[in-house]
């Protein structure tokens, strides 16, 4: 279930907000120009699904996207798990890649076709941490400091969409905050708890 917890910037501990109401989390998003929407599920999605198939499953909603909003390039980026030393170390070095905060000079626009995965959002002086699942589909506006966590034993499959082909390229901002703020894994672990007064 998608899930958004709100936390003070210099306080990662204070929970100010920790929701599973859809129209809630929407409403939050939106204040700050993000959008979270929701497309239907069509199957799981497996390590032997070739991308191909994955987008076929989704061709309507993808299409009528692409032409609403100008996109010029679609994908799948996915990680399933693996037997081995060899699938953890790509996992590990997946993951870290986008574990610092940075920005895109584009709308960064996924859809969750399996698994799920939790985009840290830095809105002002608030950090919003959305953890995304299938039937998500996240746009955050161009230039917004963000970090994104896929866990320490990732699955899932995104549909991503892009302006231009460069698009995708983060511009890291050296800022330290997403080492204090809580991981994928502690997000779903955490027992759920009144916000902060």
């Amino acid at each position: 279930m998608t899930l958004l917890q709100l936390m003070p910037d210099d306080a990662p501990d204070t929970v100010l907000l920790r929701t599973t109401d859809p129209a809630t989390i929407a409403g939050a998003l939106a204040e700050h120009g993000v959008e979270l929407d929701h497309w239907p599920v069509r199957g799981p999605v497996g390590p032997d699904d070739d991308s191909a198939e994955v987008l076929g499953r989704y061709r309507a909603e993808v299409d009528e996207l692409r032409a609403r909003k100008g996109f010029r390039l679609v994908d799948v980026a996915r990680l399933h798990p693996a037997p081995g030393p060899e699938w953890a170390e790509r996992a590990a070095t997946a993951r870290s890649t986008f574990l610092e905060e940075h920005r895109h000079a584009e709308n960064e626009v996924r859809y969750f076709a399996h698994g799920r995965g939790c985009f840290s959002l830095h809105l002002d002086d608030r950090v919003h941490a959305v953890v995304c699942e299938a039937g998500d589909l996240l746009s955050v506006p161009a230039g917004t400091r963000h970090w994104f966590d896929m866990g320490t034993r990732p699955d899932f499959a995104a549909i991503r969409f892009f302006e231009e082909e460069d698009g995708w390229v983060g511009d890291f901002t050296a800022d330290p905050i997403a080492r204090s703020f809580p991981s994928l894994d502690a997000l779903l672990a955490a027992p759920h708890r009144p916000a902060a007064p």
